[in-house]
């Protein structure tokens, strides 16, 4: 049990982590927010739901933190946090069909991102619905093609990175003597 919270913990602080950094990043290069365009190389990680459920609470934390570090009016803090939190949640429910799990990050954060600017910061320029679309193709390039190419590139290093339930708890003791075989060459006559 220990061990599966440990992993679990682990994959939160690592996906969280790297949503952060590659947000960080993108901003650099001043792509990762706006309304006319925003390419946040680091929403390719919402697939990560389909892999694993520490993905949901690590795409929050580090969507929130990116979003509180590169100084975001507080109603996108919160409001753009938890819409990838929603999106991340919505594609780990639907992780059964693996190539539905882009969608609902495209779909959510294309609306929630014009519609705070929008009606909570009042912001009129420019149109709702064209910030809808260029957000929108913003996550259509980072969810839609290097999401599906992230989840296609990790599924031969599954079980490595993101072991099951039953790996985490069957793997083998590493302590030390206890996986050693003991035969009659080494042990002394007595």
């Amino acid at each position: 049990m220990k061990k599966k919270i440990a992993i679990y913990l682990v994959q939160t602080v690592v996906i969280a982590a790297l949503y952060w950094v590659l947000t960080y990043i993108a901003n650099m290069f001043q792509l990762a927010n706006g309304l006319n365009f925003q390419l946040r190389i680091s929403d390719a990680r919402t697939v990560l739901p389909y892999y694993t459920p520490a993905a949901v609470p690590g795409l929050f934390l580090g969507c929130l933190g990116a979003n509180y570090t590169m100084g975001l009016p507080a109603p996108d803090v919160i409001y753009g946090s938890l819409a990838t939190c929603v999106a991340a949640l919505v594609s780990y429910f639907l992780r059964r069909k693996k190539f539905m799990v882009p969608f609902p990050p495209i779909i959510i954060i294309a609306f929630t991102v014009p519609a705070v600017y929008k009606y909570l910061l009042g912001f009129d320029e420019p149109p709702f619905w064209r910030s809808v679309l260029m957000v929108g193709l913003g996550e259509v390039v980072t969810c839609g093609v290097l999401g599906v190419a992230l989840l296609l590139g990790l599924e031969d290093y599954r079980d490595k990175l993101f072991p099951t339930d039953k790996q985490a708890t069957d793997a083998p003791d590493t302590d030390g003597d206890n996986n050693k075989e003991v035969t009659g060459e080494n042990s002394k006559d007595v």
